[in-house]
């Protein structure tokens, strides 16, 4: 199934940006090239979270179970353009399935293992799936989460979905033993009959691989389809901006389930050739563990992470950083001694990242910015002329920064407005949803990343991320950057986490609420964080909190983002009964 436009594939060819390699012809180039090395590897405590002991698999293990897969799925009846739902935990599972899936040209939607009916439903229906494929149990023995049987439940409410595959320690009533029937040895005609099916389904770089979610923080999740150029072709960016070599060792901690987990871990996997170790769910001594045995190259982890580590360096002891020199970051602001402390103290250069399911990325890694205090706060103004950067998508994409609400391109320093993106990196539209589509893309056919960036530098050559363009609380008409308050509020002396969101006001339409999650024993107050603000960050008077909200912790989707929704409901209820009877801006 091609979904992009003609045109869009014609020009980005033309330019070389796109070509015919497909992400299968890739593994299969590895397969024979290098059959024994080690391709996958389970995390060591597997049994935490799914059925089994963990296992590592060679090029040619790995290509022989996706042979057995391949021809369960067409046992199955499941055949080319029809989608497949997936959910599994982070295992060598995943690349079974997904590289069946793109030999046969079946389309494959991940979804995290936290979905359940609700969530799951809706997927369902938008994509109307001819299948799903799950373990039996995830989570941990003795409990967990059915979700075979879910699936098997959700037939009933969907009758598209047909047929639900599972593994697991016991067969699932109701849905196909993928254990055992791996365990068939295939006959030379069932090898026959799969070239030809491979043949048949003639599956292009252009044709529909994967349909990831957005988060939906905000909304409902939109389905975001990508081809297989459309993967490869943001490989670069995550591999140049790391300086990856050939056959390095990946240490993925994120769900292989959208753009941050599957642009590394499979798409950059197979351009590289080289190893996935999986990890699975995040646990720090397990994550160590695998860098000290695993002979890691290259890892991404969250900020707060990194913070933790560097606060606590005998957690560090024994982690080769000769070779692991580079690691990932992002989705939250990283803090310019985190960034200076891994160089100066271990020689790791951390790399900034920014990105979204939709193809919007940039990279800031040591060669385009170079002091760490730039690379904690800036990105490289790609994609517009006059700036060069080492990374070759940036000479491919074109980006601009418009005031939201006039239209007008910004090209001055220190004015907020929203990024747009266009290129070969960016998706053609959400799944089964023309209105959503027309409304992401602006006339000039630039995708709307609802980010807010402003230009920075003194040769006004960095964006610097301000926050979300609907992530604004407006007071007395002034818009104030959740944001800008949450990078500052990071700051302050036993503040562990924080968002910030709008409370009503029936007077200036919107006060600041900070929701705080705080350090162990240290309880704050809000004049504490305000006399922080005002005192040492010199903030404006109109941009203090004027309400705490305290957590034990922020609430997240299964992806990790914070739900700004659930907490402007909770911050809700600190206003005054009039206000919030007066306030005509209901929580988005």
């Amino acid at each position: 199934m091609i979904l992009i436009p003609q045109h869009k594939i014609d020009a980005y060819t033309a330019r070389g940006w796109w070509g015919e390699q497909t992400l299968w012809s890739l593994f299969v180039q590895h397969l024979h090239a290098r059959p024994e090395a080690e391709a996958v590897v389970d995390a060591p405590n597997r049994a935490e979270f799914a059925h089994g002991t963990p296992r590592r698999l060679s090029w040619a293990q790995l290509g022989e179970e996706v042979d057995r897969f391949s021809l369960l799925l067409l046992a199955s009846g499941i055949r080319r353009d029809e989608v497949l739902v997936v959910q599994m935990p982070n295992g060598v599972e995943q690349f079974v399935v997904y590289l069946a899936c793109a030999r046969l040209g079946i389309i494959v939607t991940p979804v995290p293992v936290q979905y359940r009916e609700h969530e799951l439903g809706h997927i369902l229906s938008l994509t109307r799936a001819a299948a799903a494929v799950t373990f039996s149990r995830i989570g941990k023995p003795g409990g967990g989460h059915g979700a075979a049987r879910m699936f098997v439940g959700l037939r009933a409410e969907h009758p598209a979905l047909s047929t639900v595959l599972a593994w697991g320690e016991a067969a699932e009533p109701g849905a196909v033993d993928v254990g055992a029937a791996l365990r068939c040895v295939p006959s030379e005609a069932d090898r026959r009959r799969l070239a030809q099916a491979e043949s048949a389904a003639a599956v292009s770089a252009n044709d529909v691989f994967t349909i990831c979610w957005t988060s939906g923080t905000e909304a409902a999740p939109k389905g975001v389809p990508r081809s297989h150029n459309e993967w490869l072709v943001v490989a670069p960016s995550i591999i140049e901006a790391g300086e990856i070599r050939p056959h390095a060792r990946l240490l993925n901690p994120f769900p292989l389930v959208n753009m941050a987990g599957l642009s590394t871990a499979f798409a950059g996997w197979l351009v590289l050739g080289g190893t996935v170790v999986q990890h699975q769910p995040f646990s720090l001594p397990v994550f160590l563990q695998q860098l000290r045995e695993e002979r890691i190259d290259y890892t991404v982890a969250a900020p707060a992470i990194l913070n933790t580590l560097l606060q606590n360096e005998q957690l560090l002891a024994g982690i080769d950083f000769e070779r692991l020199a580079r690691i990932g970051s992002g989705s939250a602001p990283l803090s310019e001694w985190m960034v200076r402390g891994f160089a100066d103290r271990y020689g790791v250069q951390i790399v900034n990242y920014f990105g979204s399911n939709e193809g919007a990325a940039l990279s800031g890694n040591h060669v385009d910015i170079p002091e760490p205090e730039l690379r904690a706060q800036f990105f490289p103004r790609a994609g517009v002329t006059g700036h060069e950067w080492s990374i070759s998508t940036t000479r491919k994409i074109r980006t601009r920064l418009v005031d939201p609400e006039t239209g007008e391109d910004i090209v001055v320093a220190g004015r907020p407005g929203e990024l747009r993106f266009d290129g070969p990196t960016i998706f053609s539209g959400y799944w089964s949803a023309p209105e959503l589509s027309r409304r992401a893309f602006d006339d000039q056919g630039f995708y709307r990343t609802g980010d807010l960036f402003e230009i920075a530098g003194d040769r006004l050559q960095y964006y610097r991320y301000v926050g979300r363009s609907k992530d604004l609380v407006i007071r007395g008409g002034v818009n104030i950057s959740a944001e800008e308050i949450e990078s500052l509020l990071l700051a302050c002396p036993g503040v562990r986490e924080v968002a910030v969101v709008g409370v009503p006001d029936a007077t200036l339409g919107e006060k600041v609420c900070a929701c705080v999650v705080s350090a162990e024993g240290a309880p704050l107050t809000l004049e504490r964080i305000v006399d922080f603000l005002r005192e040492h960050k010199r903030v404006a008077v109109y941009k203090l909190p004027e309400y705490l909200l305290p957590l034990d912790e922020l609430p997240r989707n299964p992806v990790g983002k914070i739900l700004k929704r659930e907490l402007r409901e909770r911050a809700r209820l600190l206003a005054p009964p009039e206000a919030a009877r007066q306030s005509t801006r209901a929580p988005a």
